[in-house]
């Protein structure tokens, strides 16, 4: 007997069938006998790609006045660098919040750049929480603030936004899209495409333009917003086809009602899932319930020895990709926005059938 196919990867992840058909056949032919891969990316057909892509995403996000879209090579990582470089000015000092894996590579990456004040670490409550701002050792002469919203790994979510006297910047990479955000509470998002927007190769930014000072370091081309600006991220030859399907995706988004649809949608699904794991003794969640992701839920099991066995009963009912990252092991199941409601309550029905056989 077939299943239908779930996929819980946390990234590259999964894509809705009515884009995923689409972009197969855009690689068939997309115009004129040429795959999508095959245009140019100076010609007319990808000249309207970009202009409709950056319209729907505007709309989708309210864009507010004085705000640029860039579509930018190197994924988030790249704006780990590109970030202090653009946004330091004449300040020698960032500050950083540190709730898990993401936010720690971000810090590393800065402090090649700038002093890195890391104004609040929950590193050794084993990233499982999100600290309370009151807490907070702020720097007055900081160029900006940098958090990461959501952590991939970890499951932790922020659901407030930091009030900062400085600019404020937010790695959105495993959150962006996945309900509606007040863009004008920030001064720069980013996000790694590969999660909630499309295939791997890209990151989104959404920068305040008025915020872009570039300070001491000179800026490589390809990191540099005031050039990408410009030349509306075409300094060179872009993600064509990652661009491509994530402007499919914005339309998708759109046809679903919007974020505010994404939303509503999203949190049934993280509610399907947690409460089945919170109504058992034999499977846990380690995040503090105030700080639980509705994107990536981690969970584990009561004996540890049988992950391998969860996860290969799990693939033969068809859900894919649920082993937890490497550095924490484990469980992850990851709901983004093309995850269906369908596929939180197939993993649920596994998960109590696989405890009545095991637990």
């Amino acid at each position: 007997m077939s299943h239908p196919i779930y996929n819980y990867c946390a990234g590259p992840a999964v894509l809705p069938p009515e884009v995923m058909k689409e972009a197969i056949q855009s690689l068939k032919d997309y115009r004129h006998g040429l795959a999508i891969t095959e245009i140019s990316h100076r010609g007319a057909d990808f000249m309207k790609i970009i202009e409709e892509s950056m319209a729907d995403l505007s709309e989708l996000l309210n864009l507010p006045r004085g705000y640029k879209i860039l579509f930018l090579q190197g994924g988030a990582t790249g704006q780990f660098a590109a970030i202090p470089l653009n946004l330091l000015g004449d300040a020698r000092s960032a500050d950083y919040v540190q709730t898990g894996v993401w936010s720690e590579k971000a810090i590393e990456e800065a402090q090649m750049y700038c002093e890195v004040n890391v104004v609040a670490n929950t590193k050794s409550n084993r990233y499982t929480g999100v600290p309370h701002q009151a807490s907070w050792q702020t720097r007055s002469d900081s160029a900006y603030l940098h958090y990461t919203p959501n952590e991939t790994i970890h499951g932790v979510e922020f659901t407030w936004v930091p009030k900062v006297e400085v600019p404020l910047v937010a790695d959105m990479s495993s959150n962006f899209l996945s309900e509606p955000v007040d863009v004008s509470q920030f001064d720069l998002i980013y996000a790694g495409v590969q999660k909630n927007i499309g295939p791997a190769g890209m990151a989104v930014v959404v920068v305040k333009e008025d915020v872009i000072k570039p300070g001491r370091h000179p800026i490589p081309t390809i990191l540099n917003y005031k050039k990408m600006i410009a030349e509306d991220s075409c300094c060179n030859t872009p993600a064509v086809f990652s661009w491509y399907v994530s402007g499919l995706m914005f339309k998708w988004l759109k046809a679903q009602g919007g974020l505010a649809a994404m939303a509503e949608r999203n949190r049934l699904k993280a509610d399907i899932l947690y409460a089945a794991i919170d109504a058992s003794d034999f499977y846990n969640n380690p995040v503090e319930k105030h700080s639980r992701s509705r994107m990536n839920i981690p969970f584990t099991l009561s004996d540890p020895k049988l992950d391998p066995v969860f996860l290969e009963k799990a693939q033969e009912k068809g859900l894919f990709n649920l082993a937890g990252h490497r550095s924490i092991g484990g469980m992850r199941a990851s709901l983004y926005n093309a995850m269906p409601v369908e596929g939180a309550q197939a993993l649920v029905d596994f998960m109590r059938d696989f405890e009545r056989h095991y637990g």
